[in-house]
């Protein structure tokens, strides 16, 4: 029986919505290994900071004026766009950026791969579904991410560092949660600019107390050349995708995605930074690739 153009429709959003969350989930990857790699040159505001400039530059040519025209709109959902803004913006890479300076990419990571079963939680606390086999490939790819925290031994040892991430993973998956309300008239990339924005006003008073007690840091390859990786790809172009995915399929189908970014990170910070990548972490790719592609599959009722 041919399938109805309604139906096809349904396919090819989906299908589209787990390619924009793949692409956000590897961007986003390398933001933990450059959190990682300024740890030591770029104090963990500052790095957020600037991050947020460098992605309002990149976005505002396109959205600025568009943003303009939206204004009343935007007043109107001003409490929506600014809890947004502080989840997402202001609080969420701040805390990843202060883990940086304590523990590895690898781990922060893994960590944050808890975000989708928080995810999942929101959308089921909000009365939606999940489905026998999302539960099942959650459950899979959990397991390899636990498998990959506890180096196999299942004994969890965390570092301060682990801890930010972890209050990191709680923020990105209640804004993840929140997208979900946002609200229809108002257009991608203007919600993108707008909280890419306020979320840069809400870090400047600590940027500047940062500023006067740290110094600046001394702008190099070294140092610009992964800001503007986190300000251009990291923000403007993941965010976009992340933000389109769940508008597409749901936060709790795009977060089955978003376990693969341990996975990523795991191989970049193995290829960038020389961190360790052996026999367990191919295990755990393993699983937490098979539990995606489970959980992820359209019809997982």
């Amino acid at each position: 029986m041919e399938p109805t153009t309604a139906t096809r429709r349904v396919k090819q959003a989906s299908g589209l919505g787990v390619l924009l969350a793949v692409v956000a989930t590897v961007v986003w990857s390398g933001s933990f290994v450059a959190a990682r790699a300024l740890h030591d040159s770029v104090p963990p505001v500052q790095h957020a900071f600037w991050r947020w400039i460098i992605a309002i530059a990149a976005v505002a040519p396109f959205a600025a004026r568009e943003t303009w025209r939206q204004r009343r709109l935007i007043r109107r959902h001003l409490g929506f766009v600014t809890l947004a803004s502080l989840l997402g913006v202001t609080v969420y890479n701040t805390l990843v950026n202060q883990a940086g300076v304590s523990t590895t990419a690898g781990n922060m990571g893994m960590i944050m791969a808890a975000s989708p079963v928080l995810m999942a939680l929101y959308e089921r606390l909000g009365g939606t579904r999940l489905g026998a086999r999302r539960v099942v490939g959650m459950t899979i790819a959990c397991a390899g991410v636990l498998l990959l925290v506890s180096k196999g031994s299942l004994a969890l040892e965390f570092t301060t560092g682990d801890l930010w991430v972890m209050a990191g993973a709680v923020a990105f998956a209640s804004y993840s949660a929140l997208l979900k309300r946002r609200p229809a008239e108002l257009g991608g990339l203007t919600f993108l600019f707008t909280t890419f924005v306020l979320g840069a006003l809400m870090l400047l008073p600590v940027f500047l107390v940062s500023l006067a007690v740290q110094g600046g840091f001394q702008p190099t390859a070294g140092t610009v050349g992964p800001l503007v990786y986190v300000g251009v790809l990291s923000s403007a172009v993941a965010f976009f995708a992340w933000n389109k995915a769940i508008a597409l399929v749901g936060a709790a189908r795009a977060g089955i995605v978003y376990y693969l970014q341990p996975v990523c990170v795991a191989l970049l910070s193995f290829a960038i930074i020389d961190e360790p990548f052996g026999a367990l972490q191919g295990l755990c790719l393993v699983l937490i690739l098979g539990g995606v592609m489970l959980g992820s599959a359209r019809g997982t009722d």
